[in-house]
């Protein structure tokens, strides 16, 4: 056995040890854990089943795949669970990197979401603590969804021990969601039907914490890509043309004044991502892509506002605004109060993972070339969040969509540096290697333990469900996309043909 050999045995033995020390007493007292329950932690703690998830984690991280292009990763993700038993449906809701995984039959079932999408421009080595992107421009995991699937799966996985051991009722369903980056698949698989027979789900998150929180929050948010049609000409006889761009332009200056009357709890922000190939060529084709964010009430008011400020950008420029394209529209998330309570009480009983000086150390240097508190992990978990008594906005998910066809709620689970910014280089350089392989498997006991007690604990399902049946009362679902909308399945093609082939070299065999 060779030295490098013998450091990675070691490295997964020592992982596996602090993911086993599960806090077994509160204080002075002891736990009393169904056995059910103890069966699914013993399972998630075992040294082979830390090592295969984490590596399959570290794979994923490698292959760094965009929204809806994610064949790598939904390919891994569906052959894992179906060689554990689980039926497996690909390609589901129009896309090919979507899929469910079933096992058992009947109710209740219990839902488990989870990601595995990467995000533009962030590649970067893993633990590295400064600025070192493995291909330059090319995609990074800087929002830890490397980690969120494979913490289901192997959830899910552990559930199903526990009910081939204790014939246990029910059916346990991963949803393997492509696309969350650009919050594109969760509304196309509730129009599919995939969630018509759910009665809870469990949502999860890669973070630097270990907690959840219930209520209404972040902001509804239409995607939507503003295409206009103009007339080519000669750079230097400019008035023989109409210039694409122009509408383009005058559009953002339009939604740049919107700005000053709209409330701070609302968010806009775009990307042109088409305006010509040659300054002496006026362009007669140009777009421009807008994420538009609101409350679920005021959303379609101040998508209204911006596509004005569209058809003003084409009436000025004597272009024509030839298309309005949506690639996503969802809405707030209402995340069930009961469910993460029951929630919170697991992620108490699995504590947060012990880390080691090494991890401290890197976590430490990441926080000082950020000019964060260099103050290592966290070694306690998070108390249970209710919703912000002031409205302020924030980032948006497709789960919101999902938190209103069935009861719903998330755990965020550790693994990140704090201070570590998301969706940057440095998110990317914590999303791989042992602190990702403990936080995803905290996640993992928080998430089956949870399912558990949904499966045999007939009275805990019954308070989401009864929440939920208030909450459909007072927000009842309708989509926000478009009838004729379909999946983006070509949104993300240019880029990962380019990089692909240039990201093959550093991929890790799981």
């Amino acid at each position: 056995m060779n030295r490098k050999s013998t450091i990675r045995i070691l490295l997964v033995v020592l992982i596996t040890l602090s993911c086993a020390s599960l806090p077994f007493s509160q204080g002075k007292e002891k736990v009393k854990i169904a056995k059910e329950k103890q069966l699914v932690l013993n399972w998630l703690s075992q040294p082979q089943t830390v090592e295969k998830f984490g590596k399959i984690s570290d794979a994923i991280w490698s292959y760094a795949e965009l929204g809806l292009q994610e064949y790598n990763s939904s390919k891994l993700l569906a052959d894992t669970l179906e060689q554990a038993g689980f039926k497996v449906e690909r390609g589901v809701a129009g896309m090919p990197t979507c899929f469910v995984a079933s096992y058992g039959s009947g109710k209740p079932v219990i839902g488990l979401l989870g990601e595995f999408d990467a995000l533009p421009m962030l590649s970067q080595k893993g633990r590295v603590p400064s600025q070192d992107p493995l291909v330059e421009g090319a995609p990074g995991h800087g929002c830890g969804h490397n980690t969120m699937c494979t913490a289901a799966a192997s959830a899910a996985i552990a559930v199903k021990e526990a009910m081939d051991k204790y014939g246990m009722k029910g059916t346990i369903k991963v949803f393997g969601s492509p696309a969350e980056e650009i919050v594109a698949s969760r509304p196309h698989m509730i129009r599919a039907g995939l969630f018509n027979d759910v009665d809870a789900v469990i949502d999860n998150h890669s973070g630097s914490g270990f907690g959840t929180s219930y209520g209404r929050g972040g902001n509804a948010v239409f995607s939507v890509i503003f295409s206009f049609r103009g007339k080519t000409a000669h750079g230097a006889n400019a008035w023989a043309g109409r210039s694409a761009l122009d509408a383009v332009e005058i559009m953002n200056v339009a939604t740049n004044y919107l700005r000053e009357h709209l409330d701070p709890a609302y968010r806009m922000h775009y990307v042109v991502i088409e305006g010509g190939q040659a300054p002496n060529v006026v362009p007669d084709k140009a777009s421009v892509w807008y994420y538009v964010r609101n409350s679920d009430e005021r959303v379609e008011e101040m998508f209204e506002r911006v596509l004005n400020c569209a058809k003003a950008g084409a009436l000025a420029s004597g272009t024509e605004l030839s298309s309005v394209r949506f690639i996503a529209a969802v809405h707030q998330s209402y995340s069930n109060r009961a469910a993460a309570e029951l929630l919170q009480k697991n992620i108490e009983l699995v504590g947060m993972p012990p880390w080691t000086e090494d991890e401290n150390a890197f976590a430490k240097t990441l926080q000082k070339e950020l000019k964060a508190k260099e103050e290592g992990l966290p070694t306690k978990v998070d108390s249970l969040r209710g919703p912000s008594p002031v409205s302020i906005g924030g980032g948006s998910t497709d789960v919101g969509d999902v938190t209103l066809i069935a009861p719903t709620a998330s755990i965020r689970f550790p693994g990140q540096v704090p201070g570590a910014i998301g969706h940057h280089w440095s998110s990317v350089a914590c999303n791989y290697g042992s602190t990702a392989w403990k936080g995803l498997n905290a996640g993992a006991k928080a998430i089956a333990a949870s399912a558990i007690d949904l499966m045999t604990k007939p009275e805990e399902l019954k308070k989401l469900r009864a929440e939920f049946e208030e909450t459909s009362k007072k927000y009842p679902y309708k989509s926000f996309l478009p009838a004729d909308a379909k999946p983006p399945l070509d949104i993300n093609e240019e880029l990962m043909k380019r990089y692909r082939p240039l990201l093959e070299k550093f991929i890790i065999e799981k």
